[in-house]
């Protein structure tokens, strides 16, 4: 099983699980990356392994290669000296060393194509992560953003508010009723149409009074000056 199966696989169950005790998605958000965190630093563990073991091996073939050359040394010795018995039996110690290196190439490329998976599976999930990262603060906003609406219509269609309005409704009833007796207190009270003629005919008599006033003021005005001129020319005879 590849490492982005078992990844995929780890964090589907447990989306479900969370999903299925109604957890919100900001949990779900931190889940997915820690989980994707925590692989990432799986793999790259892996990967150090395998290059320890690249290392290793090549060391080992290394001194499999000295040694096979050791052993072939040996064998034109034997062969130079005439000891073709030791000679041979060189080149099979040879052989065999030959056969063991044989085995750790082949073990050699096993690791250089663990190492090159585990590469490319690092790359991968770096750059995912780096995605979901920088998904983490859209999707956190758009959760906010949602629960505020889920929020504000619940409160819209939520009994209290209706029941609010409802007061409202009965203070102005009765702030209607208290007007009204306000306003009956004043029927009755303001001018008939007779009380109104009656006071622009008063008014008329009250004007006509008032000049015949005047007149008789202005009157015995002229006869005291009548009075005075009269005074003045029986004094100047």
């Amino acid at each position: 099983m590849g490492i982005f199966s078992r990844l995929t696989d780890i964090i589907n169950s447990n989306i479900n699980a969370i999903l299925d005790k109604a957890e919100d998605p900001d949990k779900i958000i931190r889940m997915v990356i820690q989980e994707m965190e925590e692989t990432l630093i799986e793999v790259r563990s892996s990967a150090a392994k395998a290059i320890a073991d690249q290392k290793d091996v090549e060391r080992r073939l290394k001194r499999l290669d000295n040694a096979q050359a050791d052993w072939e040394k040996k064998a034109e010795l034997a062969i130079s000296k005439g000891r073709e018995d030791l000679a041979k039996g060189a080149l099979i110690e040879k052989s065999k060393v030959a056969d063991m290196a044989d085995h750790l190439k082949a073990e050699l490329e096993q690791l250089k194509e663990a190492l090159g998976r585990h590469e490319e599976d690092v790359i991968k999930l770096d750059a995912k992560l780096r995605e979901a990262r920088a998904k983490k603060a859209t999707l956190q906003a758009r959760q906010k953003t949602a629960t505020n609406h889920v929020r504000v219509r619940k409160n819209l269609y939520d009994n209290r508010i209706q029941d609010a309005f409802d007061r409202f409704d009965k203070v102005e009833q009765r702030l209607d009723r208290i007007e009204g007796e306000a306003e009956a207190y004043e029927l009755g009270k303001g001018e008939s149409l007779a009380d109104t003629i009656q006071s622009l005919e008063t008014t008329d008599e009250i004007e006509k009074e008032l000049e015949a006033l005047k007149a008789k003021a202005a009157a015995s005005a002229n006869d005291n000056k009548a009075e005075k001129k009269a005074s003045k020319k029986s004094a100047s005879k």
